[in-house]
């Protein structure tokens, strides 16, 4: 199954015998509640227009657990996620797509989350809300409760030992600016720098200028030239989770599998005991 779909696929998805759930998860990774500015509220965004029928659906309370130790945007409590899920009427049988305002990075987390926890069915809208080209909605959708129980995956997650182990052992992608990778800047986190053994591998070389993904075979080029050779096994991270989904979900594009280390940055570089690499070289 293609893990993204396009505008005109999804348009005609949603007259068919079986329309997918569809879920808008606009999100902005915003400093501008540093400089004194209101944050961006992806509920705004989507009761000011959305795909027809579509539910929103909050990054931070829904996908992610509280941050802390283990990251700014750590797992989320999985009786808390399947009961949203539930609430936004996600059915175990029946298709999900997902969308965001363009960039992908938090519609690519709910899909991630969806298929780590075991919904067999979940598509990503390539370039977004901006590539839909038919009307939209301000109505809000009745409730419908759904009936997904989330089950967690034995595989495609990484904790901080196992994507230290996993840089050694096969590719582990930094999906981040490749700045923050080297240690040049770091406006977030304790610490710049990289987890030694990474690959820089940042996820806007994934898409094209309008948001939408490279073709797969441009893709595959692009990651197996980094390392990600037919035998080796792959991990991505980022800075807390959610633009790594993204990479992921580039590479499953490119039909390599991957796992996600989901504390990513924010967690490894909490802890000082923590080797950390900076400049080009990945050790």
């Amino acid at each position: 199954m293609n893990a993204i779909i396009t505008a005109s696929e999804l348009a005609g998805d949603l007259v068919g015998a079986n329309p997918p759930v569809v879920l808008d998860v606009r999100w902005q990774l915003s400093t501008a509640k540093a400089a004194g500015e209101p944050p961006f509220d992806g509920r705004a965004a989507y009761e000011s227009g959305h795909v027809p029928g579509a539910v929103y659906v909050d990054l931070d309370r829904d996908l992610a657990g509280p941050a802390g130790a283990t990251g700014r945007h750590p797992l989320p409590d999985l009786e808390e996620f399947g009961a949203a899920m539930r609430g936004a009427g996600v059915f175990a049988g029946r298709p999900v797509v997902v969308y965001d305002g363009g960039q992908g990075w938090a519609a690519a987390r709910a899909w991630w989350l969806l298929r780590w926890t075991g919904h067999p069915d979940v598509r990503v809208l390539d370039g977004g809300l901006p590539s839909w080209q038919g009307e939209l909605s301000v109505e809000v959708p009745a409730r419908v409760e759904g009936d997904f129980a989330p089950v967690p995956g034995a595989t495609g997650l990484l904790d901080a030992d196992g994507a230290a182990a996993l840089a050694r052992s096969g590719v582990l992608f930094d999906a981040r600016a490749g700045e923050r990778y080297r240690g040049e800047v770091e406006p977030i986190d304790r610490v710049g720098g990289h987890i030694p053994g990474a690959v820089s591998a940042p996820t806007n070389a994934n898409v094209g200028p309008d948001g939408r993904f490279l073709p797969p075979e441009d893709l595959r080029d692009r990651f197996k030239g980094l390392g990600a050779s037919d035998d080796a096994e792959v991990g991505v991270y980022c800075g807390s989770g959610v633009s790594g989904a993204h990479e992921v979900l580039a590479l499953a594009v490119a039909g390599i599998p991957a796992a996600l280390y989901v504390g990513s940055w924010s967690e490894w570089s909490s802890d000082p005991s923590r080797p950390v690499a900076v400049g080009p070289d990945p050790q």
